[in-house]
């Protein structure tokens, strides 16, 4: 058996990583409708909807982002995840939840 990177098995780990992308997915879904409803019972000022309109920005990059990860992980042998869509990723969950924060505050 040849121990080179082309030969392989990558078992169910594909299909695994592809399912936490689907529950990640849905945790910022539901971290984003939470913090748009409680943004929406507010005044209307323009600083709320700035906020509301920053929250749905960030969470439609995250679901773009997730979303290219997600179809990658289909193919029989994956491509690594790239660094700047790692890094998108991560500045999508801060952002996320500093809009959150801010928002219920």
């Amino acid at each position: 058996m040849s121990t080179s990177g082309t030969d392989r098995d990558a078992g169910l780990q594909p299909e695994r990583t592809r399912l936490a992308w689907r529950r990640t997915t849905l945790a910022s879904s539901v971290v984003a409708v939470l913090a748009l409803r409680q943004a929406l019972r507010g005044s209307g000022a323009p600083l709320e909807l700035a906020g509301v309109a920053a929250i749905a920005l960030i969470w439609l990059a995250f679901l773009w982002v997730a979303h290219r990860r997600i179809r990658a992980l289909a193919a029989g042998r994956p491509r690594q995840l790239a660094p700047r869509a790692a890094l998108a990723v991560v500045a999508c969950t801060v952002a996320l939840a500093v809009f959150a924060v801010t928002v219920i505050l």
